[in-house]
């Protein structure tokens, strides 16, 4: 049951940031506009009693070590105790990462997110001999008693899943070391934000009327939008040249990334790295071969793609920094309360029930944190624990780009909504392979929504880049990463330490490869890509964004096309969590990832997207 503890579901996405020069302080932001913390614990002084009262409740878990055999009503006790010990928890952890993602520099913050990582590894520990118990109990006897003991009736897919992976699970001394472990090797992820989102000191960029522009993590996004091109540019120099200049801390720290990988790995008899994330969401090494391929086949779409945005935005050499620049200039509006109304009427198929929630979480209930301010992590993401509401951080700014990244933050809170609702503790998160589909859903149903009612031809220009930019990021930055990906942990494997050099290098060229001929770059400011990243800090999770916009968009169209049921089964797959497997649950969903035919699909939507551009830009 510690494996069920591991997820956090706190899923980091870039988003696209209000043009500014200087940013408010935390204390400017309105209340309405701030998510809604008070809603978890009314004070951090209530923090800290919860988690006083945590660790004093966390020896009730330990008093069933080496009971669990006396028979059914012990251990539907101890899985009742366990769960609670869960529940209370996820509020400390949500709570404590949400004041340190507004403000990077409350040192309280800090120090309270890293309490909460050492409750953790604390319970973590405790927890750590009930598979190893429940396994030397034997399947035969636990299915018995799952059948016997109403209280332990729902447990029947988790003990399936738990005999399914006994191989990797160890002793409970064993167990014991690596939950205690979790608290040291988790904190590399957290080295890699302090440095990034705390440390490094961008240079200020400049724009073509000589006027300087603060570059941070919260505004660098924006800069990519600008039609500003030597803002773009300085603005990249900038940022990667920081990156750059911290390189050999950043690849020392992702190595390190990588070896705590592989050394999990191998301590639960896995033969790779990859093997261990696989396996873990029973997804056959296949689905990862075959993206990967696939991605490669279809390289010649985002060649032409390159060469159709060289040739609308007039320019002899396309760079990096042109990727995002506006192919028009009468760019939408979107405040964000227009924003909310186009994707409740995008996600008006799904029902009244679903769009109401999503209404009352933009609103009274105040999920989202939405605007920018000093101190603000980069990017979005959507949090919470069962017991809260699904949280959303952005940094929300007046056009299309901010728009859809509300609607694929959503997908994920109501996606959690659903699943948290509906199922108990130890199944209300979902696994990493389907995460990204209910985020790309909606990005889609809000798009198709758009698409059909402005007509506008700017309009439609805008809201293909915008399509192109998610796409950027799902169809080609995260496969390329996975490429990256695979690679270093192989290195690792190998009994190699990479450094700055070599991840520059293997990054740079696996770029060149995919910009193809139309794309001019500098090979060292292309190749740090990877240390942009935070995604690399979670084993073999980048592959899942391409897996996850295919899912998305091929139920989609079912929805769109009025496949009979397809509303209904989407809804279900919404609230099955880890109850079921991942593949499983895109099965229920209607579509079937064991097959090609999803990502096949998105891909042909991709170069329908890119044609109809070429048509609307000549």
């Amino acid at each position: 049951m510690p494996y069920t503890t591991a997820s956090e579901n706190r899923i980091v996405r870039n988003t696209f940031m209000e043009t500014k020069t200087t940013l408010p302080a935390r204390t400017d932001i309105a209340e309405a506009y701030q998510w809604n913390a008070t809603s978890v614990f009314e004070s951090r002084e209530r923090w800290e009693t919860a988690v006083e009262k945590l660790l004093a409740d966390i020896p009730k878990i330990e008093a069933f070590k080496g009971q669990l055999g006396e028979g059914a009503n012990v251990l539907a006790d101890a899985v009742d105790t366990w769960q609670e010990l869960l529940s209370q928890f996820g509020k400390i952890r949500v709570y404590a990462g949400m004041a340190s993602s507004v403000d990077t520099g409350d040192a309280a913050a800090l120090a309270m997110r890293g309490r909460a990582m050492s409750v953790a590894g604390r319970l973590l520990s405790a927890g750590a001999f009930l598979d190893p118990e429940l396994i030397a109990l034997g399947q035969e006897k636990v299915d018995s008693w799952i059948a016997q003991e109403p209280r332990l009736s729902y447990l029947k897919q988790y003990a399936d899943n738990l005999f399914r992976l006994q191989q990797h699970v160890r002793s409970a001394e064993v167990e014991a070391i690596l939950g205690m472990a979790s608290e040291p090797l988790g904190a590399i992820s957290g080295i890699y934000g302090q440095l990034t989102d705390s440390d490094m000191e961008f240079p200020a960029a400049k724009m073509e009327s000589d006027d300087d522009f603060v570059i941070a993590q919260s505004t660098m996004e924006s800069t990519k939008h600008s039609a500003d091109r030597e803002l773009r540019r300085t603005a990249y120099e900038s940022y990667t040249g920081e990156y750059l200049a911290h390189k050999n801390v950043l690849a020392a720290n992702l190595a390190a990334s990588y070896k705590a990988d592989v050394f999990l790995a191998r301590a639960r008899n896995y033969p790779t790295a990859l093997e261990a994330s696989l396996f873990r969401n029973n997804v056959p090494r296949a689905v990862y071969d075959a993206l990967i391929n696939t991605f490669q086949k279809n390289l010649p779409t985002w060649h032409k793609y390159w060469g159709v945005r060289r040739k609308a935005l007039g320019v002899e050499h396309l760079h990096p920094y042109d990727i995002w620049a506006p192919l028009t200039d009468k760019k939408p509006k979107v405040p964000y309360t227009q924003a909310v109304e186009w994707i409740a009427e995008g996600m008006a198929p799904l029902g009244e029930e679903y769009v109401s929630v999503l209404r009352c979480g933009c609103g009274e209930h105040r999920w989202v944190d939405v605007y920018p301010n000093q101190g603000k992590a980069q990017g979005a993401f959507s949090s919470g624990a069962k017991g809260t509401h699904p949280f959303i951080m952005m940094s929300y700014s007046d056009d299309l780009e901010s728009m859809s990244t509300l609607a694929h933050e959503l997908g994920h809170s109501m996606h959690s909504y659903k699943t948290r609702g509906t199922q108990p503790t130890i199944y209300a998160n979902y696994s990493m392979f389907v995460a990204e589909t209910a985020s790309n859903f909606n990005q889609a149903l809000v798009r198709a929504h758009l698409f059909q009612t402005n007509p506008d031809r700017d309009f439609q220009i805008s809201l293909i880049e915008e399509a192109m930019s998610n796409f950027h990021r799902y169809f080609f930055i995260m496969p390329t990463l996975a490429r990256f990906e695979l690679e270093m942990h192989t290195r690792v494997e190998q009994g190699k330490t990479p450094t700055a050099a070599d991840m520059i290098s293997l990054c740079a060229d696996l770029f060149a490869e995919a910009y193809g001929p139309e794309m001019t770059t500098e090979r060292e400011r292309e190749g740090i890509t990877w240390a942009t990243f935070p995604h690399l800090y979670m084993n073999y999770y980048v592959f899942n964004y391409a897996t996850g916009i295919s899912a998305a968009h091929a139920i989609a169209r079912r929805v769109l096309d009025g496949v009979p049921g397809a509303v209904e089964s989407y809804l279900q797959a919404l609230t099955v969590g880890n109850s079921v497997y991942p593949v499983e649950t895109l099965q229920i969903a209607g579509i079937d990832m064991t097959t090609p035919e999803p990502v096949e699909q998105t891909f042909a939507l991709l170069a329908e997207l890119v044609d109809r551009l070429e048509t609307l830009t000549t």
